[in-house]
């Protein structure tokens, strides 16, 4: 492997508090060495005006495969990972057939090696076939490669086989990755429960039907000592529970989607199913209050919930479109030009919350720049403008509204135990 040099970039390594302009040099796949002034015959990137940080790391995505393929496959949800300065990616066990069992976790650890140009580390689902009714080998699952439990895209509704999923999982260490629905409480509902849903004439979805799944949840860790990871939050009361849990010491961490930081209903431009995903886009009180908790680290982790969806699924408005939003490619950037340049985090507060914290909730080794640690890196212009264009997309699934938003920050370069996996055309 070819030994590679970043010269110049502004270093952002919150494992070690580091923020500094310098360089860093990678040999063999790993960082070897961190500080100025250093000098070797090898490839050199020049990182001037960049960021350089631990490669991103995102919790919750939807792949797609096996099984619904045309909407994504493990090789283009790498790729569209990769353009996003993602190393490390977690999709849900959603797929057709669902991931639960051992087998199917050590299926897909095999088919990554071999099509996924970053790492992906699978997530298994909590009950078999998601049916909500019997627990899976949750302890055989991690053994095969799983980095935790998830229902993803539905609640199990039955408390006491949570329960026992839950005693499980904290048994042998697998976090739980929490989508709070009550499905009794949807009731046809497409989008937030408010004055744009009447304005439409659509049923709306109540914050109740997020957070009473959230409070019960955080009380079954609190019974079971599990390690709780509540997916892609949108209420101001998700805020509110989850920083009284802490102070409880019930272990529980907390993400929220750029989508539901960036818009909020009264955003919503129509009947326009690029706008429909779950939960909801929800009142901008709610998304003020979102993004306060990033700001307090009450909610430390940014998580897209890449939803990719063909084209025509998504041209039927709210009431037929399926739920959902592609992320990936437009994660940091919106990041970057919401939070950052907003003045509700630091550049390190991005690193912490898109990089650092995911990789503490899920309990692997990345998420830092220390020397003798793999070398995933992402090389970010913070400075360049530009409009989210969806023709650029590695993902097959361009459902998004932020087409044609103007945004700041680019990823330039992703690096991926030491191998230039994207590099931006304007290089």
């Amino acid at each position: 492997m070819v030994d590679l040099l970043i010269k110049n970039g502004r270093i952002l390594n919150p494992a070690e508090n580091e923020d500094f302009t310098g360089d860093i040099l990678i040999s063999d796949g790993m960082i070897v060495e961190k500080g100025k002034d250093i000098n070797k015959e090898c490839d050199v990137i020049d990182a001037s005006g960049c960021y350089v940080m631990p490669g991103l790391i995102d919790l919750h995505v939807h792949l797609r495969d096996p099984g619904l393929e045309y909407k994504e496959t493990l090789s283009t949800g790498a790729k569209a990972a990769a353009h996003g300065g993602f190393t490390t990616i977690c999709p849900m066990p959603n797929t057709k057939p669902v991931t639960d069992t051992p087998e199917k976790i050590r299926t897909l650890v095999e088919r990554i090696k071999n099509e996924c140009v970053i790492n992906v580390l699978p997530i298994g689902s909590v009950t078999i076939g998601m049916q909500g009714k019997e627990v899976t080998d949750i302890k055989g699952m991690k053994e095969a490669g799983a980095c935790g439990i998830s229902e993803d895209g539905k609640s199990v509704m039955d408390s006491g086989v949570y329960r026992i999923a839950m005693r499980e999982a904290a048994a042998c260490g697998m976090p739980v990755m929490a989508h709070c629905e009550d499905i009794n409480l949807v009731q046809g509902g497409v989008m937030n429960m408010g004055n744009k849903s009447d304005e439409l004439g659509l049923n709306g979805i109540s914050n109740a039907v997020e957070d009473i799944i959230a409070i019960r949840d955080i009380m079954l860790a609190k019974e079971t000592g599990a390690k709780l990871h509540l997916c892609h939050c949108s209420t101001k009361d998700s805020v509110r529970m989850v920083e009284e849990a802490k102070k409880d010491g019930v272990d529980v961490t907390a993400e929220v989607c750029p989508h539901h930081f960036t818009l909020c209903d009264e955003d919503i431009t129509g009947d326009d199913g690029n706008y429909k995903m779950n939960p909801p886009l929800r009142s901008r009180e709610d998304m003020e209050i979102l993004k306060e908790g990033i700001k307090a680290g009450i909610m430390e982790v940014i998580s897209t919930d890449h939803a990719p969806h063909s084209a025509e699924e998504k041209s039927g408005g709210f009431k037929s479109s399926p739920f959902g939003i592609v992320g990936l490619e437009t994660s940091a950037a919106l990041t970057m030009t919401e939070l950052v340049d907003k003045g509700y985090l630091t550049p390190m507060g991005m690193v912490e919350r898109m990089s650092y914290n995911p990789a503490k909730v899920i309990g692997i080794d990345k998420g830092t720049l220390n020397v003798g640690k793999t070398a995933d890196i992402v090389i970010f212009d913070p400075d360049s403008e530009y409009e989210i264009d969806v023709n650029t997309f590695e993902s097959k699934g361009k459902n998004t509204p932020f087409n044609g938003k103007k945004v700041k920050g680019r990823v330039k370069y992703t690096i991926c135990s030491g191998k230039i996996v994207y590099k931006d055309n304007e290089n």
